[in-house]
C-alpha cells in the first residue's frame, strides 16, 4: 500500500490530487492549515486528515510525528499549498512590501523545505519514495521567454518568482537525495481560489483535470524520472 500526503488538500487542486489518489488505492494524509474545513474535506474523499501549516515549524513537526505514530509509513509527498497575489500590474495591482512578498515566499518555496525535511526520515525507509512539487510555468524561465506560451504574456513578479525558487528546490533535492524521485509539476491554468477570486468565474480548466498530472507524478514506479519538471504534454523547460 501506497501512503500520500498532500498538503494544502482541503480545497481545489489538492482535494482533487487526493480523490484521485484515492481512487489509485493510495492511503493518503489530506493535510490543511485549517483543522475544521480539513476534516471535513478528507471525511468528503475519504482520507486521513492531519492539521499542518507549512510556515510553522511546529506544526509541521507534530503533523509528521502523527504520521509516524499511526504506522502508515509514507511513500509520497505532494508540495501542494501555495498563495498568491495580485501583483500583475495595472490597475488591480496588489502594493508590494517586504512582509507580504516575504509571506508568499515562506508557504511556497520555505514552506517545501519544511515538509520535504520532515519527511525524509519517513521518505528513506520507503522502496519507492516520491516526492512531488506543485509549481507553475509562471517559475519557468523557458516559459516565460517562448512566445508561444501563456506565461510569456502574463506578468507575475512574486507568485512567479517563487515558483522559480521551487523549481532551483527540486533540481537540488533530486541531487542531494538520488534515492528518492523529486519532480515539479505545472497542473495547467486551473480554476482555483489561489489567487482570491471565485473559481466559478474563473477562465481556467477545473481543478479535477489539473489534478490528473499531479497525480500521475505522484504514481510513478522506481524507473520514474527525478529532477525534472512535467505537465500534460511532458517535459517542461526550466
Amino acid at each position: 500500500m501506497t501512503t500520500t500526503l498532500i498538503t494544502g488538500a482541503n480545497k481545489g487542486l489538492g482535494k482533487e490530487t487526493a480523490r484521485l489518489l484515492l481512487d489509485a488505492g493510495h492511503t493518503v494524509w489530506l493535510a490543511a492549515r485549517d483543522e475544521s474545513r480539513g476534516r471535513a474535506a478528507a471525511d468528503e474523499v475519504g482520507a486521513r486528515f492531519v492539521q499542518l501549516d507549512v510556515t510553522d515549524d511546529a506544526s509541521v513537526a507534530a503533523a509528521f510525528a502523527t504520521i509516524a505514530e499511526a504506522g502508515t509509513g509514507l511513500d509520497v509527498v505532494v508540495n501542494n499549498a501555495g498563495i498568491a497575489k495580485r501583483d500583475g500590474g495595472g490597475s488591480q495591482q496588489e502594493a508590494l512590501d517586504g512582509p507580504s512578498v516575504l509571506g508568499v515566499f515562506d508557504t511556497n518555496a520555505v514552506g517545501i523545505v519544511r515538509v520535504t525535511e520532515a519527511a525524509l526520515p519517513l521518505l528513506e525507509q520507503s522502496s519507492n519514495p516520491v516526492v512531488v512539487n506543485v509549481s507553475s510555468a509562471l517559475g519557468s524561465f523557458w516559459a516565460t521567454h517562448e512566445p508561444s506560451r501563456p506565461a510569456s504574456r502574463f506578468v507575475s513578479i512574486v507568485y512567479g518568482s517563487s515558483k522559480a525558487a521551487v523549481s532551483m528546490l527540486t533540481v537540488q533535492y533530486a541531487r542531494a537525495y538520488p534515492g528518492i524521485k523529486v519532480n515539479a509539476v505545472e497542473p495547467g491554468i486551473t480554476a482555483t481560489e489561489l489567487g482570491g477570486g471565485d473559481p466559478g468565474s474563473h477562465p481556467g480548466r477545473p481543478a479535477a483535470e489539473s489534478a490528473r498530472v499531479v497525480a500521475a507524478l505522484a504514481t510513478i514506479g522506481p524507473d520514474g524520472p527525478t529532477g525534472t519538471f512535467q505537465e500534460d504534454e511532458g517535459e517542461l523547460g526550466w
